[in-house]
């Protein structure tokens, strides 16, 4: 049972987000909207716009997967997407190979850091030529930080195989993420790292370790 990661996508959405966040912020900041949106952040984040926007780029370039901040980022992502503003870009095996596991009875999941409620959005706009497709049938289940716990956690992988009705001898994850790939290992879940262009390059440990992907038509 493959269970695609949000991490095999091509999306360059944290750009937007920064982006909007910080127009947001300038334009939005006295707004009581704005202000519910931002009210997970830590009070010293939120003294005004430029020490929020500073805290959001500081969380983006570290990596740091805040709750509250991809709470903000899902809600940001609703208006664009129901807007318009924005289309999510998939690598061009992706759709196909999403549609022929799913074809042969596979059952397909997500877990991603981005919250559930980015990834329904994510889904439903997935760009294909001049339109928009909307994929969320093919998957049955999506998992975040909040609903499955961490990434880099072996207990994350093994409730989202529990929930799933699923032994985690017959689950593969794919991720671009070394230390998941090692989390889930040690949940019993077959894993493969997909080298994709623009991620971090792989460790001589991790390529001696793992199955190596360029394309979801190369899974073993």
């Amino acid at each position: 049972m493959p269970a695609a990661s949000l991490d095999d996508a091509r999306w360059k959405q944290s750009d937007t987000v920064l982006l909007d966040i910080g127009e947001l912020a300038r334009e939005s900041w006295q707004d009581a909207d704005f202000q519910e949106l931002v009210a997970g952040f830590p009070p010293e984040t939120r003294q005004d716009p430029e020490t929020l926007v500073a805290h959001v780029e500081d969380l983006t370039s570290r990596d740091i997967k805040a709750v509250y901040l991809k709470q903000l980022q899902g809600q940001l992502w609703k208006t664009g997407y129901s807007d318009g503003d924005l289309k999510t870009p998939l690598f061009e095996d992706v759709i196909s190979e999403l549609e022929s596991w799913k074809a042969r009875g596979q059952t397909l999941a997500i877990f991603s850091s981005g919250s559930v409620q980015a990834q329904l959005q994510f889904f439903s706009y997935v760009e294909e030529g001049s339109t928009t497709r909307d994929l969320k049938s093919l998957f049955t289940g999506h998992f975040d930080t909040v609903t499955a716990g961490s990434k880099l956690e072996k207990a994350s992988y093994e409730k989202i195989c529990t929930e799933l009705g699923k032994d985690s001898s017959v689950v593969t994850f794919l991720t671009d993420n070394e230390r998941e790939a090692i989390a889930a290992t040690a949940a019993g879940v077959y894993t493969v790292l997909v080298d994709r262009p623009g991620n971090a390059p792989l460790s001589p440990e991790a390529l001696r370790q793992f199955a190596v992907i360029q394309k979801l038509s190369e899974l073993p």
